[in-house]
């Protein structure tokens, strides 16, 4: 594409016409290790490094035209913009001929519940028939392609491309969410949305946004900036989790102002748009009556707890804003049998009910350890950690929750990242000492539990076998913080880790101590 008409999509504070702005650009980048000759470098400020500190090795690799929000000194087009972030989705966008345009999107944002909301929605759009792709945590999907996902949203030129990707595919539906790094930083601007999802908001990410009031502030932006500009505008509609406070204010900031949002409530309470009735859940799952302004149907869930009902009802409201059959919606709810990393059951054959689970909030570890609680049939153990380099102020929260909703607590490393371990595990300790329960040496935990108690296992891996040696017949063990994630990060290092094979590593070896039965499949595998 044409250099001028890429800046179309900009407005420069100042251009340097080094070379000209005439020249046909084959390509765009934001890692000058990525340049192509003939390609447009834009520099912009990462969470680790600055583009702005790469320009030299960008032009050297043959950029033709560099976008920075710093004046910049190269024998190239020098475009000076305000926010090259923002220029960075522009130019994408119109790089890449606006494809979310041309697609039916659907975005999903909220601290918890986006992986699994975005898995239902992906099921009833696929039995509706659609072409789907997926933009998520798990990974990016369409078709029978699947890419792994470095991060939840990708990077703004990143995401434009998939999109392109997707289209040309023949994909016409994608599921996307959205988290509020994405926002901030811009890498969802020109994503036209047709539906936006709110599920809920807790605490998260406080060491990125500093305060909830910000997080929050940033959340509201999808629905009330990105939802509301450009030509879908006035064709958006919105979803919002009335169960949740946030969710009842967005409502009401929708319902002061009269604006061009079709906007559907979802809850439990019988105001709303998308409501349930008549719920009922036991180990298998969930059954019950969901009504909607398209009729009502009963429906059943593999799905385990109140926190997964309020996702179903955010995929029902989603579907319905699409104006999907309710056949489609039902179909697609039933046939979630799980997502991976989310609650997700770890059979064995020695009568333990065995879960590993992405839950690294405190709202997230609250809601999952509740509803095992209340369905466990014997004791509930959860091994869990706080990822370094990231909020603080949840670990002496999240220690505070297990400590009282757990006969045995193990305290170890989650990510430490480049963080003291020792450190983390101390501020997880604060919250779990304020609960006065009796502190266990690992010898101890051979003999059994005798009392409410934690123990200390830096290492993962050992921690796991712990919780599984503790664990007698009928009690249930929650491995929490990393789900699906194939991987620990220490220090500057990546380590191949898995916690679900790490559990069924720990059974097999306790295996023989006891003699074999049936299978022994946890109670729900999803959240």
């Amino acid at each position: 594409m044409n250099l001028s008409s890429l800046l179309e999509a900009v407005t420069p504070i100042r251009i340097t016409e080094s070379g000209g702005l005439r020249p046909e650009i084959g390509s765009i980048h934001y890692r000058a290790q990525d340049v192509q000759p003939g390609g447009l470098f834009v520099a912009i400020a990462g969470l680790a490094a600055d583009g702005h500190d790469f320009v030299d090795e960008a032009v050297a690799r043959g950029a033709l035209a560099i976008i920075a929000q710093k004046p910049v000194n190269q024998e190239a087009a020098i475009i000076e913009v305000e926010n090259s972030r923002k220029a960075l989705a522009a130019v994408s966008d119109r790089f890449y001929i606006s494809p979310s345009q041309k697609l039916t999107m659907i975005g999903i944002t909220g601290t918890n519940g986006k992986t699994t909301t975005a898995f239902l929605v992906e099921r009833i759009l696929l039995k509706a028939g659609c072409n789907v792709g997926v933009i998520g945590t798990l990974n990016y999907r369409y078709g029978d392609k699947t890419f792994s996902s470095p991060m939840t949203t990708p990077e703004s030129l990143d995401l434009q491309r998939i999109l392109a990707d997707m289209l040309k595919d023949g994909v016409t539906h994608v599921v996307m969410e959205v988290t509020s790094h994405a926002i901030d930083l811009h890498r969802v601007d020109h994503c036209r949305l047709d539906v936006a999802v709110f599920t809920n908001l807790s605490q998260d990410h406080l060491d990125y946004h500093g305060n909830m009031e910000s997080y929050w502030q940033c959340k509201k932006r999808m629905f009330t900036e990105i939802l509301n500009s450009g030509p879908k505008k006035s064709l958006g509609s919105v979803v919002l989790n009335h169960n949740d406070e946030k969710g009842q204010e967005l409502l009401s900031l929708f319902s002061e102002k009269t604006g061009p949002f079709s906007v559907l409530s979802v809850g439990t309470a019988a105001d709303n748009n998308v409501r349930c009735q008549n719920i009922e859940y036991d180990l298998a799952g969930m059954r019950g009556r969901i009504t909607t302004p398209g009729g009502t149907f009963e429906f059943k869930s593999p799905l385990v707890g109140h926190y997964n009902l309020e996702n179903i009802l955010c995929a029902t409201g989603a579907a319905i804003a699409l104006n999907l059959s309710l056949d489609a919606i039902k179909a697609g709810l039933e046939e979630v049998a799980g997502v991976p990393g989310r609650l997700e059951s770890i059979t064995n054959d020695i009568e333990r009910f065995v879960y590993v689970d992405y839950a690294h909030t405190p709202d997230a570890l609250d809601n999952v350890l509740s509803v095992l609680k209340k369905l466990a049939t014997g004791k509930v153990i959860c091994v869990f950690g706080c990822g370094g380099n990231r909020d603080r102020a949840k670990r002496p929260q999240m220690g505070a929750i297990a400590s009282r909703l757990c006969d045995l607590t193990v305290i170890t490393n989650d990510n430490p990242r480049t963080e003291s371990p020792r450190e983390i595990i101390g501020q997880i300790l604060e919250g779990i000492k304020t609960a006065a329960v009796y502190r266990y040496t690992p010898s101890d935990l051979a003999a059994g539990l005798t009392q409410r108690g934690y123990v200390v296992e830096p290492d993962r891996k050992n921690a796991i076998q712990l919780a599984v040696l503790a664990s007698r017949p009928g009690d249930t063990v929650l491995i929490a913080g990393k789900g699906d994630e194939t991987y620990q990060i220490i220090k500057e290092n990546i380590i191949p880790f898995d916690d679900r094979a790490e559990a069924r590593a720990a059974l097999s070896a306790l295996a023989p101590m006891f003699p074999k039965k049936h299978q022994t499949e946890s109670p729900g595998k999803g959240t």
